[in-house]
């Protein structure tokens, strides 16, 4: 908890100065976004041999005209919008007379209403007759409201008053992107010297990583809002909609803020289209319009263009959204995702306040192995099964299984030699695996490792053998896969099985209860021609010699090797040699055990690649 508390203490403060200091870092927050998205431009514009300061003045001037015939454009629709509003009003009431006559055909909004009548008349009686009788009321006094005109020069303040806060922020906003575009490369050393001078590096990165990202997705965003919103203008034009270019200009800015954009940008117009038609027939071309759009933005131009390059999960964008409107309101809205962008970025490159990257960012915060684990231990086989199946679209079988699933066996069985994971939960774990393998073995068709080898590995067909992506075959090879000590062990061994089996064996897995003296016999050794002992643990390789000879009395001429599953950082030590003098060899993966089961038969020891080939 100390170790907590000042990043803690640091968050709620720079939240405390954001929240009361808004009229100051408001103005800043819209320059600094606005110098990001102009940045690209103004360097774009110096590729042409002009100078710095024409650059920026020509960017600047340019972007804050288009804003303001915008903005005029906006209020010419809005006040034409308000002064046609009366003109509407009986088709608003022809709608309403005809729901509620449709509702009186069945009898339900009459119903409700006279149950609403009965309630009112109800409460207005028991409320009289709480009252006390009052023989002689005075009458009630008579407002006098006193009128005084107004000047002209009152009336003209009046008009001004109110537009000096927002011209005065488009003021500060403009001087602001100026001096940062100008000073972008001093400012940004200045930067550096302050906060990361000391780790040149990653304080480059991430300036880098924030400007391209903000800078791309606002571009971006605005490229695919002109696409979305003049569509959207010339088609409700088309249908008959006044004041097209009003909600085309709405739904440019609206579709900033994530999700619920887009919904208020076409509430407006169908309520307009409600008011201006007397049928419902407007009201449905309206809504067909903005779903179509909708699904054409979000399926073909926003993938085209940057698809999810911002680095935010969904729920973070939602999140992101409700926090910056409870701190900056309207504004903080249309900010949320660049500003969060930002805070994403942050956590990424300073260790602090890498739980921003945590909780807002799209990388997965936990890696294969650890995640299908965690679905092991919540008895979750059919989210482990979609984890692999997912992964098999770039992935072979036996590099899920090497490098995913027998890793996730290698945690468990850490767990239980620590003593955190008892019987029952290994058992269950287990079970869970058993089941992923065989569902696995559904959704992987059967001999394909046959296939995929004889493509790229078959030196009959002309091809040479890969030994990074296709193992060799094993053409139809009896292997026998054994677990070692205990149930995890066994599903190791049922992996096994099926990657071989895939790969051409004939392979099949036994339990570890399988190789006590009362139940050996019943193995089927006698037409097996290999047999695989799999351990987990470190601590099981006298274990596992002691059951190579177990096996080797049981039939002397079977081949057998032990599979001491272990990561790639894992190095072999004196035991394992000792190990690899009672079994014919030891292996550490799957494509070792594949060599090694190729290897001439009276071979000793592992079997190398050249051999295997």
């Amino acid at each position: 908890m100390p170790e907590t508390l000042p990043p803690l203490l640091v968050l709620l403060s720079a939240i405390a100065v954001l929240y009361f200091a808004r009229e100051v870092f408001m103005p800043l927050a819209i320059a600094v976004l606005l110098t990001f998205a102009l940045a690209p431009v103004v360097s774009l514009i110096r590729k042409t041999g002009i100078p710095r300061m024409p650059a920026v003045i020509a960017a600047v001037t340019a972007a804050f005209i288009a804003i303001s015939a915008f903005s005029f454009v906006v209020v010419t629709q809005v006040t034409e919008l308000a002064q046609q509003l009366p003109t509407y009003q009986s088709n608003i009431l022809t709608k309403i007379r005809s729901v509620k006559d449709s509702g009186d055909g069945s009898g339900v909004i009459k119903r409700i209403t006279d149950a609403v009548e009965r309630v009112g008349k109800e409460i207005n009686q028991r409320e009289d007759a709480g009252k006390p009788a009052e023989s002689a009321r005075p009458p009630d006094p008579l407002l006098v409201e006193i009128y005084t005109p107004e000047k002209p020069i009152q009336i003209l303040t009046s008009m001004i008053l109110p537009l000096i806060g927002p011209l005065a922020t488009a003021g500060l906003v403009i001087v602001v992107v100026i001096f940062m575009l100008l000073e972008r490369e001093d400012l940004r050393d200045r930067f550096i010297r302050l906060v990361g001078y000391s780790d040149l590096h990653r304080t480059t990165e991430a300036l880098q990583d924030a400007g391209s990202r903000v800078g791309r997705y606002l571009l971006m965003q605005l490229v695919v809002n002109i696409t979305y919103g003049i569509p959207i203008a010339i088609g409700l034009w088309l249908i008959g909609i006044p004041n097209a270019m009003l909600w085309g200009a709405l739904a440019i800015i609206l579709r900033f803020v994530p999700y619920i954009g887009p919904v208020i940008s076409m509430v407006l117009p169908l309520f307009l289209a409600i008011a201006v038609s007397p049928d419902w027939s407007l009201v449905l071309w309206v809504a067909a319009l903005f779903i179509g759009m909708e699904l054409i933005s979000n399926n073909v131009v926003e993938p085209w263009l940057y698809g999810s390059r911002t680095g935010l999960s969904p729920l973070a964008i939602i999140v992101a959204a409700i926090f910056w409107t409870w701190l900056w309101g309207p504004v903080g809205l249309v900010l949320s995702t660049p500003l969060t962008v930002c805070l994403v970025v942050l956590g990424k490159h300073v260790p602090q306040f890498r739980f921003f990257e945590v909780l807002f960012g799209t990388e997965p915060v936990l890696d294969p192995q650890t995640r299908l684990y965690q679905r092991l231990l919540a008895n979750d086989p059919d989210e482990a099964t979609d984890q692999l199946d997912e992964l098999l679209e770039e992935q072979s079988l036996i590099e899920i299984y090497s490098q995913v699933a027998i890793p996730a066996l290698i945690l468990a069985e850490r767990d239980r030699a620590r003593g955190v994971m008892n019987a029952e939960q290994r058992k269950a774990v287990s079970a869970t695996a058993m089941s992923v393998i065989a569902n696995l073995g559904e959704l992987v068709e059967p001999r394909a490792g046959v296939e995929e080898a004889g493509k790229d590995g078959d030196p009959e067909d002309g091809g040479e053998p890969d030994e990074e992506t296709s193992p060799p075959v094993l053409d139809g090879r009896k292997i026998l896969c054994l677990g070692g000590r205990n149930t995890l062990d066994d599903a190791s061994a049922a992996m096994l099985a099926q990657a071989l089996d895939h790969q051409g064996a004939s392979a099949s897995s036994a339990s570890f209860a399988d190789l006590e003296p009362a139940r050996l016999r019943a193995l089927p050794l006698d037409d097996t021609r290999v047999a695989l002992i799999c351990l987990l643990s470190r601590d099981s390789l006298r274990h596992g010699r002691f059951l190579v000879r177990r096996l080797k009395r049981a039939r002397p001429d079977l081949r057998v090797g032990l599979v001491f599953w272990r990561e790639a950082a894992e190095t072999g030590g004196a035991d394992e040699n000792a190990a690899a003098a009672d079994a014919d060899f030891v292996a550490h993966d799957i494509r070792h055990v594949i060599e090694a089961v190729l290897a001439d038969e009276d071979m000793p020891g592992e079997a190398p690649a050249a051999a295997a080939r």
